[in-house]
């Protein structure tokens, strides 16, 4: 039997809450409007790839890159700045898993507000109780829960393959946001 998602949160070393949190957060970058760069992020995975010696610098860099712009009335906009905002400067496992946490609700959530046939709450989701999610938020589940069970493997390109399930998952919140902006 897999483990939950809060399960693996809980069991997650300082590298692995900082790419959990980082996954949730960059697959939610389409939401920005205006949307940054793809690799708006760059720096901040550069971080948490060196850990302690590298986090905050880095966490600076990545903050001004996604720097403040769009309509301040967006709320999902604001929850996904917010998401970056609360990033911890240090590196430390209390802190680094608070953001984890609270970065893997917030995805949860924007993810079934574009799902509104997705019932239930985020909470539910994340201790393996998926009735009432839709596909978007089943997806994000999936992503999220991935994207530790590769970190805490220790494989050499944990990190890389970590980016690649967040690229994914970033563009399929894409087609989803273009779409809705095609039929509005």
């Amino acid at each position: 039997m897999s483990q939950s998602l809060a399960e693996l949160i809980t069991q997650a070393d300082e590298r692995g809450l900082a790419a959990s949190a980082l996954a949730c957060l960059d697959r939610c970058l389409p939401l920005l409007d205006p949307a940054p760069a793809d690799e708006a992020l760059r720096s901040l995975w550069a971080g948490a790839a060196r850990g302690e010696d590298g986090w905050a610098g880095r966490l600076a860099e990545a903050k001004a890159a996604v720097a403040e712009g769009g309509d301040p009335a967006d709320d999902a906009g604001a929850l996904v700045r917010r998401m970056l905002d609360d990033a911890p400067s240090a590196w430390a496992p209390g802190p680094l898993r608070e953001w984890a946490d609270a970065c893997s609700l917030t995805a949860l959530a924007l993810h079934q507000g574009l799902e509104p046939a997705s019932a239930g709450p985020p909470e539910a989701y994340r201790t393996g109780d998926t009735a009432g999610a839709g596909p978007l938020v089943t997806g994000e589940l999936r992503r999220q829960i991935r994207v530790l069970e590769v970190l805490a493997s220790g494989g050499a390109g944990g990190l890389r393959l970590a980016r690649d399930i967040s690229a994914e998952g970033q563009r399929v919140l894409r087609a989803v946001v273009s779409r809705r902006a095609r039929s509005a």
